[in-house]
């Protein structure tokens, strides 16, 4: 009768066991896809924003027809990209990334639009989402690790491979001069 007893309890710790990993393993995932929606929120935002930017310089920067081209044309590639997953959308928020920094090089040879009030209203609430998309994909990228590494270790990983969880992607820099180390010189 013992034996019976030991048997009963080493299946109910097992399923509990069994339970406990795959609520954490649901958890972890589900807190990532979150971190990634923050993401999207502030990329949305960001979306938003570029198109009045874009068209308040229009008035300023009539022979820069092409830079402004290239920036509508970079957000429309990232528009499209947020539904692809991290490492499409990173990739498309580079270029947009670096047509936003052309774009603002061009500015800077208009002092006219350097003073409008719209355009710095604009250009400031740019920047203050930047600020916010980063913190959002170090959250982010800090989620999928906990994730990724929970599906990986022993013996949660028996759990993961069984229930097919499977790895996420981590919102990385594409770009090789993105992970340079800016040159100082005075």
């Amino acid at each position: 009768m013992l034996a019976v007893w030991i048997v009963i309890a080493i299946v109910v710790i097992a399923v509990l066991w069994l339970i406990s990993t795959y609520n954490g393993l649901v958890r972890l995932r589900n807190e990532a896809q979150n971190a990634w929606a923050q993401i999207d929120v502030q990329l949305k935002r960001r979306h938003d924003l570029i198109p009045n930017l874009v068209e308040t310089a229009k008035g300023y920067v009539k022979h820069e027809r092409g830079t402004l081209e290239a920036v509508t044309e970079a957000r429309g590639r990232a528009v499209s990209a947020r539904q692809g997953g991290a490492a499409e959308a990173s990739k498309a928020e580079q270029g947009l990334s670096n047509a936003l920094g052309q774009f603002f090089m061009v500015v800077e040879s208009y002092p006219d639009l350097k003073a409008n009030q719209n355009f710095l209203a604009l250009q400031e609430e740019l920047s203050s989402t930047e600020n916010k998309i980063g913190f959002a994909r170090q959250a982010y990228n800090d989620s999928v690790m906990n994730y990724n590494i929970r599906i990986q270790s022993f013996p949660a990983n028996s759990v993961a491979g069984t229930f097919h969880f499977g790895k996420m992607e981590l919102f990385e820099l594409q770009a090789a001069e993105e992970r340079a180390v800016p040159e100082v010189k005075f």
